[in-house]
């Protein structure tokens, strides 16, 4: 059969709203904690809202460092990224509606190239943040690597801080699990552990 099952159209329905949903949510968090801001400062990154947070502390703190200031409108990462993520949400409902295994296979090789790239994308964008110093900062530190965490914890000067995915990322995880699952099952990769053939419903 070339068509999905009635299982495999209701997850890539499913896949495709919370994908869609992300447009409008954080993707990622970063929170910074200091004896001096026991509040804690947060970063949050996605969304048509872009890089939000306590954006002036950072960037005050981030000047005695010499590291550069965090202007939204200098990515244009922050301002594709939502219609990305929309345009990922409608091709997995048109793969759903149409119940095409075909599809599938392509929305998850698309779908990794884009996890792929935006994590490249990411940490390229920490690294030079946190290497490219300015010469006239107030405060040198010799080999000074101010990198936040692409994912978990990080030692920084005197700031804690910890990088995870935000509402927005953990429904693309699951998002992405459900396109995967769907491939396993439908082209009956899970077979071998079931001893089981799959029906079309």
């Amino acid at each position: 059969m070339n068509k999905l099952s009635k299982c495999g159209m209701w997850l890539m329905i499913a896949a495709g709203v919370l994908t869609f949903i992300t447009a409008f949510v954080s993707l990622w968090v970063i929170d910074l904690d200091a004896p001096q801001y026991p509040e804690g400062l947060k970063l949050v990154i996605g969304g048509f809202a872009g890089l939000t947070g306590n954006l002036d502390s950072v960037n005050d703190l981030n000047h005695y460092v010499g590291m550069a200031k965090l202007n939204p409108e200098d990515f244009w990462e922050f301002k594709a990224l939502p219609w990305i993520l929309m345009a990922y949400g409608v091709l997995f409902l048109i793969t759903g509606f149409l119940r095409s295994k075909k599809m599938t296979i392509v929305d998850l090789f698309l779908f990794a190239i884009f996890g792929v790239l935006g994590f490249v994308d990411f940490y390229r964008w920490e690294y030079n943040y946190g290497h490219n110093l300015s010469s006239d900062a107030p405060i040198k530190i010799p080999g000074g690597d101010f990198q936040p965490p692409l994912i978990g914890y990080k030692k920084l000067a005197n700031f804690e801080v910890f990088s995870q995915p935000g509402v927005g990322g953990w429904l693309l995880i699951v998002a992405g699990i459900l396109v995967f699952v769907v491939v396993c099952y439908e082209f009956g990769i899970f077979r071998r552990f079931s001893g089981k053939t799959n029906k079309a419903v």
